[in-house]
């Protein structure tokens, strides 16, 4: 296989900033949340998590321990084109920035069944860590851009995909989300968190719509329902790693789909932990 150098290269760096690097808005979602906490060791506890930002910025070292599982959104302008290279060439700047980062070796080595059990170990090799399948939508510009988003195991354990009957109001939805969305930061651990949601017709859609809202969402401006979410799972208050306080959630991210007539609205929720989303974008 012959890899785009430019590619490979471009796709390195980027994985290395998403793994490494707080974007600008989260920096000041942060330092919004510290200066009006009230509890002193919820204070302490995210002006920790944002002085490590600074550091792993500064270093190009991970933000955490748990360097996560690359998720990838491609999204291609009306006149450009993938090609099977091109996507070759993601997969192997996807190895190179694993193994720059370091990310931790984390790829369950064997068969299916093996891998299911996980009885012959770990792969030593970052790299082994195949990323998740590509989504790729299309964009009115003429670019091709690619965002890396790097996944930790805690939200994915305190995710959920179901469905809700909606009951043909939009509170009955809202309110579902905001029950999964307060036991899943209860039980997470490293809060203060982003919730991500995706409202879909199916289990794929409804994780696609949670994926794009992390792309699309920003920490400077929320819609009505984004909220409300965030303001009555605050209200609980579970606060930054359990201790306390008015910040469990520093922003929800919330992306709606298409719908069909039914009853039934089947929605995704990630409660994003401390450092995610860390994600990063390159025009390739």
């Amino acid at each position: 296989m012959r890899y785009d150098k430019r590619i490979v290269n471009r796709v390195c760096e980027t994985l290395v900033s998403s793994g490494s690097t707080f974007l600008p808005d989260k920096i000041r979602a942060y330092e919004k949340a510290i200066q009006s906490e009230t509890n002193e060791q919820a204070k302490w506890a995210m002006k920790a998590i944002w002085e490590n930002a600074l550091v792993a910025k500064k270093n190009r070292s991970p933000l955490c321990d748990d360097t996560g599982i690359p998720h990838l959104i491609l999204e291609v302008g009306p006149d450009r084109v993938v090609t099977g290279n091109m996507l070759e060439s993601i997969k192997e700047g996807i190895r190179q920035g694993l193994r720059t980062l370091p990310g931790r070796p984390m790829a369950v080595k064997g068969d299916d069944s093996h891998r299911i059990d996980q009885s012959l170990g770990l792969d030593e090799d970052p790299a082994a860590l195949e990323a998740a399948p590509i989504l790729i939508r299309n964009i009115e510009d003429n670019v091709i851009k690619l965002h890396i988003l790097m996944f930790g195991g805690g939200p994915a354990i305190r995710g959920k995909t179901y469905r809700v009957f909606h009951k043909h109001n939009v509170q009955t939805v809202l309110d579902e989300i905001i029950s999964w969305a307060t036991e899943g930061t209860t039980m997470l651990g490293c809060t203060p968190c982003t919730l991500a949601v995706g409202v879909g017709r199916s289990h794929y859609e409804a994780s696609s719509m949670m994926l794009q809202a992390l792309v699309d969402g920003t920490y400077d401006k929320q819609n009505d329902m984004e909220k409300e979410i965030t303001a009555r799972v605050n209200a609980v208050g579970v606060g930054p790693l359990g201790l306390g306080g008015n910040t469990t959630v520093l922003a929800t991210f919330m992306k709606v789909g298409p719908q069909r007539a039914s009853g039934v609205r089947v929605v995704c929720m990630r409660p994003c932990c401390c450092v995610e989303p860390r994600i990063a974008m390159v025009e390739l």
